[in-house]
């Protein structure tokens, strides 16, 4: 039997709806944009369709402007990992801001991968 082809397309990116994460409802895109001005709870970030890989590991990073944590050291970028749970799957990769506001702005660089292949990139400028 031949084996079934994995698809993924980079869906939306820019401004969406506020996030709640517990939620199975991805955000609402607000507005497709790679120039988003910083205000308070705005969240951003893209949606890839995935067809076709159910059970395969996502990876994901968000690489964002160096800022400190609460102890003073720098921040890594973020990581994380999510497995594909159903054969047409939507991932949301996003975040939001937070106070203090001036050490976001800057480039946030959000990239996906499946097993070891870049699926999706897209680099967002934050300014205040």
């Amino acid at each position: 039997m031949a084996k079934k082809k994995i698809s993924y397309e980079l869906y939306s990116y820019g401004i969406y709806s506020r996030w709640e994460r517990e939620s199975k409802q991805l955000p609402k895109l607000v507005e497709i944009t790679t120039q988003i001005t910083i205000k308070p709870d705005i969240e951003f970030g893209y949606v890839i369709k995935i067809k076709g890989a159910k059970g395969k590991k996502l990876v994901y990073e968000i690489d964002h402007p160096l800022f400190k944590d609460k102890h003073g050291n720098i921040e890594a970028p973020f990581v994380g990992e999510v497995y594909v749970n159903s054969n047409d799957y939507e991932f949301f990769l996003g975040d939001t801001v937070w106070e203090p506001y001036e050490d976001k702005a800057g480039e946030w660089k959000l990239s996906t991968w499946m097993d070891d292949e870049l699926i999706a990139y897209k680099q967002l400028i934050l300014r205040l």
